[in-house]
Protein backbone atom coordinates (compact mmCIF):
# COMPACT_ATOMS: atom_id res chain seq x y z
CA UNK A 1 0.00 0.00 0.00
CA UNK A 2 3.12 2.15 -0.83
CA UNK A 3 2.97 5.13 -2.77
CA UNK A 4 5.31 6.01 -5.14
CA UNK A 5 5.28 9.28 -6.73
CA UNK A 6 6.09 12.46 -5.11
CA UNK A 7 7.23 10.29 -1.49
CA UNK A 8 10.12 9.69 0.50
CA UNK A 9 10.12 6.72 2.60
CA UNK A 10 11.87 6.57 6.38
CA UNK A 11 13.35 3.28 7.75
CA UNK A 12 11.46 1.58 10.48
CA UNK A 13 13.11 2.85 13.06
CA UNK A 14 12.98 6.39 11.64
CA UNK A 15 9.85 5.95 11.43
CA UNK A 16 8.86 4.79 15.12
CA UNK A 17 11.10 7.82 16.38
CA UNK A 18 8.52 10.32 14.40
CA UNK A 19 5.33 8.49 16.03
CA UNK A 20 6.98 8.38 19.30
CA UNK A 21 7.59 12.22 19.10
CA UNK A 22 3.78 12.66 18.99
CA UNK A 23 3.46 10.17 22.24
CA UNK A 24 2.31 7.48 20.16
CA UNK A 25 3.45 3.94 22.41
CA UNK A 26 6.05 1.69 20.16
CA UNK A 27 7.80 -1.12 19.98
CA UNK A 28 11.22 0.06 21.44
CA UNK A 29 14.33 -0.65 19.93
CA UNK A 30 17.94 0.58 18.89
CA UNK A 31 19.69 0.65 15.37
CA UNK A 32 22.64 -1.26 14.90
CA UNK A 33 25.32 -1.97 12.07
CA UNK A 34 27.73 -4.14 13.30
CA UNK A 35 27.17 -7.55 15.42
CA UNK A 36 28.71 -6.00 18.08
CA UNK A 37 26.51 -2.95 18.36
CA UNK A 38 23.46 -5.01 17.91
CA UNK A 39 24.72 -7.34 21.19
CA UNK A 40 25.15 -3.70 23.25
CA UNK A 41 21.68 -2.90 22.34
CA UNK A 42 20.35 -6.01 22.93
CA UNK A 43 21.98 -5.68 26.66
CA UNK A 44 20.93 -2.12 26.55
CA UNK A 45 17.31 -2.94 26.17
CA UNK A 46 17.10 -6.03 28.78
CA UNK A 47 14.71 -7.85 28.12
CA UNK A 48 14.55 -11.50 28.09
CA UNK A 49 13.70 -11.89 23.93
CA UNK A 50 14.81 -9.76 21.37
CA UNK A 51 13.86 -9.03 17.47
CA UNK A 52 16.30 -8.26 15.15
CA UNK A 53 14.80 -6.68 12.12
CA UNK A 54 16.89 -5.97 8.69
CA UNK A 55 15.67 -2.21 7.71
CA UNK A 56 15.05 -2.18 4.28
CA UNK A 57 12.58 0.28 2.63
CA UNK A 58 10.05 -3.23 2.08
CA UNK A 59 7.64 -5.26 3.73
CA UNK A 60 7.63 -9.18 4.10
CA UNK A 61 10.90 -8.93 5.41
CA UNK A 62 10.14 -12.09 7.70
CA UNK A 63 8.93 -14.24 4.81
CA UNK A 64 12.48 -13.47 3.28
CA UNK A 65 14.80 -14.47 6.45
CA UNK A 66 15.02 -10.77 7.36
CA UNK A 67 13.31 -11.00 10.98
CA UNK A 68 14.26 -13.55 13.84
CA UNK A 69 13.81 -13.89 17.55
CA UNK A 70 16.79 -14.02 19.87
CA UNK A 71 16.62 -15.83 23.17
CA UNK A 72 19.93 -14.68 24.32
CA UNK A 73 23.72 -13.01 23.27
CA UNK A 74 24.55 -15.98 20.90
CA UNK A 75 20.56 -15.88 19.46
CA UNK A 76 21.64 -12.11 18.60
CA UNK A 77 25.38 -12.70 17.23
CA UNK A 78 24.15 -15.46 14.91
CA UNK A 79 20.91 -13.00 13.64
CA UNK A 80 22.77 -10.19 13.51
CA UNK A 81 25.25 -11.82 11.56
CA UNK A 82 23.09 -13.38 9.05
CA UNK A 83 20.94 -10.18 8.15
CA UNK A 84 23.86 -7.80 8.15
CA UNK A 85 25.11 -7.96 4.32
CA UNK A 86 22.47 -10.14 3.01
CA UNK A 87 20.67 -9.48 -0.23
CA UNK A 88 17.40 -9.43 1.70
CA UNK A 89 14.54 -10.69 -0.95
CA UNK A 90 10.59 -9.94 -0.19
CA UNK A 91 7.53 -9.11 -2.42
CA UNK A 92 8.08 -5.45 -2.07
CA UNK A 93 11.81 -5.79 -2.89
CA UNK A 94 12.81 -5.08 -6.77
CA UNK A 95 11.96 -7.53 -8.91
CA UNK A 96 9.98 -9.80 -5.84
CA UNK A 97 11.13 -12.90 -4.86
CA UNK A 98 12.79 -13.71 -8.04
CA UNK A 99 15.18 -10.11 -7.98
CA UNK A 100 18.51 -9.51 -6.63
CA UNK A 101 17.08 -8.21 -3.16
CA UNK A 102 17.98 -5.09 -1.35
CA UNK A 103 21.43 -5.07 1.03
CA UNK A 104 20.80 -4.92 4.58
CA UNK A 105 23.38 -2.56 5.92
CA UNK A 106 21.35 -1.62 9.17
CA UNK A 107 19.38 -3.96 11.42
CA UNK A 108 16.77 -2.78 14.28
CA UNK A 109 17.17 -4.74 17.85
CA UNK A 110 14.23 -4.13 19.16
CA UNK A 111 12.28 -5.23 22.61
CA UNK A 112 9.57 -8.06 23.09
CA UNK A 113 6.19 -6.42 23.17
CA UNK A 114 4.11 -8.94 23.66
CA UNK A 115 3.10 -9.78 27.00
CA UNK A 116 2.85 -13.48 28.02
CA UNK A 117 2.02 -16.17 25.87
CA UNK A 118 1.69 -14.89 22.30
CA UNK A 119 -2.00 -15.90 21.64
CA UNK A 120 -2.76 -13.39 24.96
CA UNK A 121 -2.41 -10.60 22.60
CA UNK A 122 -4.54 -9.28 19.59
CA UNK A 123 -2.26 -7.89 16.71
CA UNK A 124 -4.60 -5.19 14.50
CA UNK A 125 -3.88 -3.62 11.12
CA UNK A 126 -3.79 0.37 10.97
CA UNK A 127 -3.19 2.66 8.40
CA UNK A 128 -4.15 6.25 7.79
CA UNK A 129 -3.85 7.67 3.86
CA UNK A 130 -5.39 10.07 1.99
CA UNK A 131 -8.30 9.15 -0.41
CA UNK A 132 -8.23 11.58 -3.27
CA UNK A 133 -11.43 11.36 -4.45
CA UNK A 134 -13.31 12.05 -1.77
CA UNK A 135 -10.55 14.82 -0.79
CA UNK A 136 -10.63 13.40 2.60
CA UNK A 137 -8.07 11.44 4.95
CA UNK A 138 -9.09 7.85 5.61
CA UNK A 139 -8.33 5.31 8.21
CA UNK A 140 -8.62 1.84 7.02
CA UNK A 141 -7.89 -0.75 9.79
CA UNK A 142 -9.03 -4.50 10.37
CA UNK A 143 -8.62 -7.23 12.89
CA UNK A 144 -6.53 -9.02 10.67
CA UNK A 145 -2.61 -7.76 11.74
CA UNK A 146 0.09 -9.35 10.92
CA UNK A 147 -1.31 -10.26 7.08
CA UNK A 148 -0.98 -9.11 3.83
CA UNK A 149 -3.96 -5.98 3.97
CA UNK A 150 -4.62 -6.79 0.15
CA UNK A 151 -4.97 -10.40 0.84
CA UNK A 152 -7.56 -9.72 3.79
CA UNK A 153 -9.48 -7.43 1.24
CA UNK A 154 -9.69 -9.92 -1.28
CA UNK A 155 -11.02 -12.80 0.71
CA UNK A 156 -12.82 -11.12 3.65
CA UNK A 157 -13.76 -7.65 2.48
CA UNK A 158 -16.42 -7.27 5.88
CA UNK A 159 -13.16 -7.36 7.81
CA UNK A 160 -11.85 -3.87 6.62
CA UNK A 161 -13.07 -1.03 7.80
CA UNK A 162 -12.73 2.82 6.57
CA UNK A 163 -13.58 5.62 8.47
CA UNK A 164 -13.17 9.02 6.54
CA UNK A 165 -12.25 12.00 8.17
CA UNK A 166 -12.71 15.80 6.97
CA UNK A 167 -9.60 17.50 7.10
CA UNK A 168 -10.95 20.90 7.52
CA UNK A 169 -12.66 19.27 11.01
CA UNK A 170 -9.72 17.07 11.79
CA UNK A 171 -10.78 13.48 13.88
CA UNK A 172 -13.61 13.65 15.56
CA UNK A 173 -14.01 11.38 19.06
CA UNK A 174 -16.90 9.34 18.19
CA UNK A 175 -14.75 8.38 15.35
CA UNK A 176 -11.95 7.35 17.38
CA UNK A 177 -14.62 5.53 19.11
CA UNK A 178 -16.26 4.09 16.59
CA UNK A 179 -12.55 2.66 15.83
CA UNK A 180 -12.25 0.77 18.66
CA UNK A 181 -15.65 -0.48 18.78
CA UNK A 182 -15.50 -2.17 15.53
CA UNK A 183 -12.02 -3.47 16.32
CA UNK A 184 -13.91 -5.36 19.25
CA UNK A 185 -12.48 -3.25 22.10
CA UNK A 186 -14.15 -2.13 25.07
CA UNK A 187 -13.42 -0.53 28.26
CA UNK A 188 -9.80 0.02 28.99
CA UNK A 189 -8.67 -1.02 25.74
CA UNK A 190 -11.08 0.79 24.01
CA UNK A 191 -9.58 4.01 25.51
CA UNK A 192 -6.42 3.01 24.69
CA UNK A 193 -6.91 2.48 20.88
CA UNK A 194 -8.48 5.81 20.97
CA UNK A 195 -6.09 7.57 22.64
CA UNK A 196 -3.37 5.73 19.95
CA UNK A 197 -5.72 6.78 16.80
CA UNK A 198 -6.02 10.36 18.21
CA UNK A 199 -1.77 10.42 18.25
CA UNK A 200 -1.19 8.76 15.21
CA UNK A 201 -3.68 10.60 13.29
CA UNK A 202 -2.49 14.01 14.54
CA UNK A 203 1.70 12.99 13.47
CA UNK A 204 0.37 11.98 10.44
CA UNK A 205 -0.98 15.63 9.71
CA UNK A 206 1.46 17.69 11.24
CA UNK A 207 4.60 15.65 9.43
CA UNK A 208 2.83 15.90 6.00
CA UNK A 209 2.93 12.60 5.49
CA UNK A 210 1.17 10.39 2.65
CA UNK A 211 0.93 7.28 4.30
CA UNK A 212 1.22 5.65 7.77
CA UNK A 213 0.53 2.12 8.05
CA UNK A 214 1.13 0.18 11.64
CA UNK A 215 1.10 -3.19 10.91
CA UNK A 216 0.94 -4.96 13.47
CA UNK A 217 -0.59 -2.33 15.79
CA UNK A 218 -0.81 -4.55 19.16
CA UNK A 219 -3.04 -4.71 21.73
CA UNK A 220 -1.24 -6.16 24.51
CA UNK A 221 -2.77 -8.50 27.40
CA UNK A 222 -2.44 -5.89 29.37
CA UNK A 223 -4.30 -3.87 27.14
CA UNK A 224 -1.66 -1.86 26.04
CA UNK A 225 -1.46 -0.46 22.50
CA UNK A 226 1.34 -0.06 20.65
CA UNK A 227 2.87 -0.32 16.61
CA UNK A 228 5.38 -3.15 16.72
CA UNK A 229 5.73 -2.44 12.73
CA UNK A 230 5.57 0.96 10.89
CA UNK A 231 6.27 2.15 7.21
CA UNK A 232 5.94 5.91 7.15
CA UNK A 233 5.90 7.59 3.57
CA UNK A 234 6.49 11.73 3.86
CA UNK A 235 5.09 13.39 1.10
CA UNK A 236 8.14 15.16 -1.04
CA UNK A 237 6.69 18.27 -1.63
CA UNK A 238 6.01 19.34 1.60
CA UNK A 239 9.59 18.81 2.99
CA UNK A 240 10.67 22.21 2.77
CA UNK A 241 8.51 22.76 5.81
CA UNK A 242 10.14 19.40 7.64
CA UNK A 243 14.23 20.11 7.09
CA UNK A 244 14.82 17.48 10.07
CA UNK A 245 12.85 14.59 8.25
CA UNK A 246 14.39 15.72 5.03
CA UNK A 247 18.08 15.11 6.09
CA UNK A 248 16.54 11.06 7.24
CA UNK A 249 16.51 10.23 3.18
CA UNK A 250 18.40 7.30 2.46
CA UNK A 251 19.11 7.96 -0.80
CA UNK A 252 20.82 3.79 -1.31
CA UNK A 253 17.29 2.62 -0.67
CA UNK A 254 16.27 4.64 -3.69
CA UNK A 255 16.66 4.51 -7.64
CA UNK A 256 19.88 5.32 -8.59
CA UNK A 257 18.67 6.86 -11.16
CA UNK A 258 15.45 8.38 -9.72
CA UNK A 259 18.16 10.48 -7.23
CA UNK A 260 20.37 11.74 -9.98
CA UNK A 261 17.60 12.97 -11.23
CA UNK A 262 16.32 14.39 -8.65
CA UNK A 263 19.85 16.46 -8.22
CA UNK A 264 19.40 18.10 -11.62
CA UNK A 265 15.63 19.20 -10.65
CA UNK A 266 13.88 16.58 -12.28
CA UNK A 267 10.91 14.77 -11.60
CA UNK A 268 11.98 11.09 -12.80
CA UNK A 269 10.35 7.82 -12.36
CA UNK A 270 11.48 4.55 -13.67
CA UNK A 271 9.00 2.41 -15.07
CA UNK A 272 9.00 -0.68 -16.97
CA UNK A 273 8.23 0.44 -20.75
CA UNK A 274 9.31 0.33 -23.82
CA UNK A 275 8.89 4.12 -24.88
CA UNK A 276 10.94 7.14 -23.23
CA UNK A 277 9.08 10.26 -22.45
CA UNK A 278 10.28 13.86 -21.33
CA UNK A 279 7.46 16.51 -20.74
CA UNK A 280 6.97 19.24 -18.95
CA UNK A 281 3.73 19.00 -16.65
CA UNK A 282 2.51 16.51 -14.39
CA UNK A 283 -0.75 16.66 -16.96
CA UNK A 284 1.09 16.64 -19.85
CA UNK A 285 3.06 13.52 -18.59
CA UNK A 286 0.32 11.75 -18.04
CA UNK A 287 -1.49 12.56 -21.49
CA UNK A 288 1.52 11.90 -23.25
CA UNK A 289 1.95 8.52 -21.28
CA UNK A 290 -1.72 7.25 -22.48
CA UNK A 291 -0.55 8.45 -26.21
CA UNK A 292 1.92 6.24 -26.01
CA UNK A 293 -0.14 3.17 -24.64
CA UNK A 294 -2.64 4.24 -27.47
CA UNK A 295 -0.09 3.64 -30.16
CA UNK A 296 1.31 0.37 -29.02
CA UNK A 297 3.98 1.47 -26.78
CA UNK A 298 4.59 0.86 -22.75
CA UNK A 299 6.06 4.45 -21.07
CA UNK A 300 9.50 3.48 -20.08
CA UNK A 301 9.60 6.31 -17.43
CA UNK A 302 7.62 9.29 -16.12
CA UNK A 303 10.01 13.02 -16.55
CA UNK A 304 8.84 16.09 -15.81
CA UNK A 305 11.82 18.53 -17.03
CA UNK A 306 9.81 21.41 -14.72
CA UNK A 307 8.93 24.94 -16.17
CA UNK A 308 12.13 26.43 -16.14
CA UNK A 309 14.01 23.79 -18.79
CA UNK A 310 16.96 24.89 -20.42
CA UNK A 311 19.25 23.36 -22.61
CA UNK A 312 21.17 21.47 -19.95
CA UNK A 313 19.04 20.06 -18.16
CA UNK A 314 17.26 18.44 -21.50
CA UNK A 315 20.52 17.06 -21.88
CA UNK A 316 20.74 15.42 -18.58
CA UNK A 317 17.41 14.25 -19.02
CA UNK A 318 18.36 13.21 -22.28
CA UNK A 319 21.20 10.73 -20.60
CA UNK A 320 19.15 9.46 -18.14
CA UNK A 321 16.60 8.34 -20.47
CA UNK A 322 19.19 6.56 -22.73
CA UNK A 323 20.61 4.73 -19.65
CA UNK A 324 17.56 2.50 -19.73
CA UNK A 325 18.11 -0.57 -22.60
CA UNK A 326 14.95 -1.04 -22.89
CA UNK A 327 13.94 2.24 -24.60
CA UNK A 328 13.69 1.93 -27.94
CA UNK A 329 12.34 5.39 -28.86
CA UNK A 330 11.78 8.86 -26.87
CA UNK A 331 9.20 10.89 -27.12
CA UNK A 332 9.32 14.77 -26.36
CA UNK A 333 5.95 16.61 -25.87
CA UNK A 334 6.61 19.84 -24.99
CA UNK A 335 4.02 22.66 -24.23
CA UNK A 336 5.84 25.89 -24.22
CA UNK A 337 4.16 28.44 -21.52
CA UNK A 338 7.00 29.50 -19.02
CA UNK A 339 9.64 27.40 -21.11
CA UNK A 340 10.58 28.55 -24.08
CA UNK A 341 10.32 26.10 -27.15
CA UNK A 342 13.71 27.01 -29.38
CA UNK A 343 15.24 26.14 -25.50
CA UNK A 344 14.03 23.03 -25.71
CA UNK A 345 14.97 22.57 -29.13
CA UNK A 346 17.90 23.65 -28.76
CA UNK A 347 18.64 21.37 -25.80
CA UNK A 348 17.76 18.17 -28.22
CA UNK A 349 20.14 19.03 -30.70
CA UNK A 350 22.88 19.74 -28.11
CA UNK A 351 22.26 16.97 -26.24
CA UNK A 352 22.25 14.52 -29.48
CA UNK A 353 25.83 15.82 -30.74
CA UNK A 354 27.37 16.15 -27.31
CA UNK A 355 26.56 12.35 -26.16
CA UNK A 356 26.79 10.86 -29.91
CA UNK A 357 26.16 7.38 -31.60
CA UNK A 358 21.88 7.93 -30.67
CA UNK A 359 20.29 4.92 -31.61
CA UNK A 360 17.14 5.08 -31.02
CA UNK A 361 14.46 7.41 -32.98
CA UNK A 362 13.42 10.61 -31.36
CA UNK A 363 10.29 12.09 -32.09
CA UNK A 364 9.73 15.55 -30.36
CA UNK A 365 6.25 17.95 -30.43
CA UNK A 366 6.71 21.52 -29.51
CA UNK A 367 3.95 23.65 -29.29
CA UNK A 368 3.78 26.96 -27.68
CA UNK A 369 5.92 29.82 -26.95
CA UNK A 370 8.47 30.18 -30.18
CA UNK A 371 7.32 26.60 -30.88
CA UNK A 372 7.66 28.04 -35.06
CA UNK A 373 11.33 28.84 -33.90
CA UNK A 374 11.70 25.38 -32.39
CA UNK A 375 10.71 23.41 -35.38
CA UNK A 376 12.92 25.22 -37.68
CA UNK A 377 16.11 24.22 -35.02
CA UNK A 378 15.21 20.62 -35.34
CA UNK A 379 14.13 20.34 -39.03
CA UNK A 380 17.52 22.09 -39.72
CA UNK A 381 19.73 20.50 -37.53
CA UNK A 382 20.43 17.62 -40.08
CA UNK A 383 19.51 15.11 -37.61
CA UNK A 384 17.43 11.91 -37.38
CA UNK A 385 15.42 13.49 -35.48
CA UNK A 386 11.39 13.59 -36.26
CA UNK A 387 9.41 16.34 -35.61
CA UNK A 388 5.39 16.33 -35.31
CA UNK A 389 3.24 19.09 -34.65
CA UNK A 390 -0.17 17.76 -33.47
CA UNK A 391 -0.34 15.13 -30.97
CA UNK A 392 -1.83 12.82 -33.27
CA UNK A 393 1.12 13.02 -35.31
CA UNK A 394 3.34 12.15 -32.51
CA UNK A 395 1.70 9.15 -32.16
CA UNK A 396 1.65 8.00 -34.83
CA UNK A 397 5.18 8.41 -35.11
CA UNK A 398 5.47 6.40 -32.06
CA UNK A 399 4.03 3.56 -33.75
CA UNK A 400 5.60 3.46 -36.63
CA UNK A 401 9.22 3.58 -35.17
CA UNK A 402 8.61 0.58 -32.50
CA UNK A 403 7.31 -0.99 -35.21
Amino acid sequence: MRPKLNTMNLHEYQGKDLLKSFGVEIQEGIVATTVEEAVAAAKQLKTDVTVIKAQIHAGGRGKGGGVKIAKNEADVREHAGNILGMMLKTPQTPGGLEGPGKLVSKILVAEDAYIGKFEDNKEYYVSILMDRGRKQNVIIYSTEGGMDIEKVAEETPELVHKEYIDPMLGIQSFQLRKVAFNLGLSGVAMKAMSKFIAKLYKAFVQSDSSMFEINPCLHTSDDRIVAVDCKVSLDDNALFRHADLAELRDTSEEDATEVEARSYGLNFVNLDGNVGCMVNGAGLAMATMDIIKLSGGEPANFLDVGGTADAARVEQAFRIILRDPAVKAILINIFGGIVRCDRVAQGVVDAYKNIGDIKVPIIVRLQGTNADIAKTIIDESGLEVHSATLLQEAADLVKKVIG
